[in-house]
């Protein structure tokens, strides 16, 4: 079986400085993947052309067996998208903008209504379903924006920070929702600088610094004994020293 996500040499350059530089990265399918970095390490930019938002400067991108961008449309009807900014429309309601998603990816109208009042209720959004979501708090929008990405039943999820902003109660009813998904044979490729909660759901990740990949494996493989990941991350990054304490500040 192909793998989920098939990443060879990536580059993106931005006034000829590399954001993501020969990036080479391989998802297996049914898996949950943490993809980690410091900021500006380039995660979304990686998002951004897997999705099809950008274009690489260079570099292969496959998708569930299939290239980007010659099938995107193909590969779009298969895939579900968290952005890390909530691409959502201010100006419908929850139940609008859920049925409206639904209709994009070719769903009948009375199945993407049901579809769309059944996710409002299993992410406990159904008391809320009228209501604009520009009146919806930052964790409300994480809500609807992985509703919206379950209403199509996609094979791949690619999630950007999906988890800012939730309070506790919604994290783990997410989490809950996505560990679900993999166990149903989908395939999960999260950004997250919550490294406890990449530990706890993902069993492969890797490090990307610099645009580059400098750590992958299994979770178990990554940690390699005793470590956290986060002492992990921290070591791989360079950012292990000691800061500088201030004199001031006792």
């Amino acid at each position: 079986m192909t793998p989920a996500i098939a990443v060879h040499d990536l580059r993106k350059v931005y006034e000829g400085k590399a954001a993501v530089d020969g990036l080479s990265l391989t998802v297996p399918r049914g898996s949950f993947f943490g993809f980690l970095g410091p900021n500006g390490a380039g995660k979304s930019t990686t998002i951004r052309m897997l999705t099809g938002l950008i274009p690489p400067t260079s570099g292969r991108i496959e998708l569930l067996g299939l290239p980007m961008p010659a099938e995107e449309i193909a590969i779009k009807q298969r895939i579900g998208l968290v952005p890390d900014d909530s691409l959502l429309f201010d100006r419908l309601t929850g139940l609008e903008f859920l049925e409206f998603v639904g209709r994009m990816y070719s769903l009948e109208r009375p199945m993407a209504r049901q579809r769309a009042a059944e996710l409002l209720e299993l992410f406990e959004l159904a008391d809320q379903g009228r209501k604009i979501i520009a009146e919806y708090s930052k964790g409300m929008r994480k809500r609807i924006a992985m509703a919206a990405s379950l209403i199509h039943k996609p094979e791949l999820f690619l999630m950007d920070e999906p988890f800012e902003g939730v309070d506790a109660v919604g994290a783990r009813l997410m989490k809950d929702i996505l560990l679900d998904q993999v166990r149903n044979g989908a395939t999960i490729f999260l950004t997250s600088h919550v490294l406890e909660v990449v530990e706890r759901l993902c069993d492969h990740a890797a490090i990307i610094n610099d645009g580059k990949i400098v750590a992958e494996g299994s979770m178990a493989e990554l940690r390699g004994g005793s470590d956290t990941l986060e002492d992990v991350f921290v070591r791989t990054v360079g950012a292990d020293r000691a800061y500088e304490k201030l004199e001031w500040l006792g």
